[in-house]
């Protein structure tokens, strides 16, 4: 079975272009606020293309599933 690659998922793009866009608001946040707020905005944005592409490594559907609900997960908190 050919998986197909993930950089062809439109959800993926998205995550991508959020996670440019968090680093790009958060340039101007506060000094203080840079190891707090920002930083957990930062990995979670991350953290959603992150796990899409781990779940497309797995051959199993199952497993491929489950990381993206984690994905889907971190959008919706």
């Amino acid at each position: 079975m050919k998986l197909f690659s993930f950089e062809n998922l439109k959800i993926w793009q998205k995550s991508r272009q959020l996670s440019i866009a968090i680093y790009k608001v958060n340039r101007s946040s506060p000094d203080d606020e840079r190891f707090g707020l920002v930083s957990q905005m930062r990995r979670s944005a991350i953290s959603i293309s992150s796990n899409i592409a781990k779940g497309r490594e797995w051959y199993s559907g199952r497993d491929s599933a489950r990381f993206t609900q984690i994905s889907i997960k971190t959008i919706n908190v």
